[in-house]
């Protein structure tokens, strides 16, 4: 087996376990919001700003000069606001369907109908991320330790916020599935090939929806989050990837 491939493997199960671990740390869970999480939330943002937004644009100009642009002629950056929209509209929907906990503890959570479209959506946005880590925009170790890094992080952010909605329902069915879709996606990528025009439009959604899913959850007033520890994630991650990567 290729070693990147291995690697990639070893990186697939890291986030798939990172699902199952992560709802156990209950200090996570506490209001003031705790501040690994803002500065997971962070580091989330420093990929996508200083790595993917970039890259995305270097793309587009290369895919211009070699008369590949078709209907991204304006912008790669469209799916990455598919991407937010999509999220965005998948999180008013269960804000609709019932209130969220962390401001009511005792609150019934969202409905099973929402909570399988909110999985659902998630374990594709996991899919997606999984077939990444084989296929990304640049080959390499270091590269794919940015990119697992960071995405360790978003998921715990992603789990915080899926836990804090769906409460039972999501430990004991949802982190499964988000679990096993990465490892999924992984495999697919494994034995699949795509496109560079496929892998940056993967990228760009990807982009779009981790930039809603982190500031969902560092937003809102009831959630306190630390501001502080938000822009240390910021500054440590984005000084890696400007003189690591």
């Amino acid at each position: 087996m290729d070693h990147l491939l291995l690697f990639s493997g070893i990186a697939a199960l890291l986030l798939a376990i990172n699902h199952l671990l992560i709802n156990q740390i209950a200090t996570l869970r506490k209001i003031p919001r705790s501040k690994w999480l803002s500065v997971a939330g962070g580091i989330s943002v420093s990929y996508i700003f200083i790595h993917v937004l970039p890259e995305l644009k270097e793309w587009q100009e290369e895919f211009a000069a070699e008369g590949k642009e078709g209907f991204i002629k304006h912008h790669m950056y469209l799916m990455a606001l598919v991407g937010l929209a999509a999220f965005y509209g998948i999180e008013r929907a269960a804000k609709l369907d019932g209130p969220s906990r962390r401001k009511d503890e005792s609150a019934e959570p969202s409905g099973p109908a929402v909570f399988w479209v909110h999985i659902v959506f998630f374990a594709i946005y996991n899919l997606l991320i999984g077939f990444l880590l084989v296929h990304r925009d640049m080959p390499g170790l270091t590269e794919l330790a940015l990119f697992t890094t960071a995405m360790i992080f978003h998921f715990a952010v992603n789990d915080h916020g899926l836990h804090d909605h769906y409460a039972r329902r999501y430990r004991s069915v949802g982190r499964w599935m988000l679990s096993a879709a990465v490892l999924l996606g992984w495999l697919i990528g494994a034995l699949t090939s795509i496109s560079e025009v496929g892998i940056a439009l993967m990228f760009a959604f990807i982009g779009g929806g981790t930039i809603l899913n982190t500031l969902k959850e560092e937003l809102p007033e009831e959630r306190k989050s630390n501001y502080w520890a938000f822009i240390a994630g910021i500054v440590v991650y984005t000084f890696l990837l400007l003189f690591i990567a």
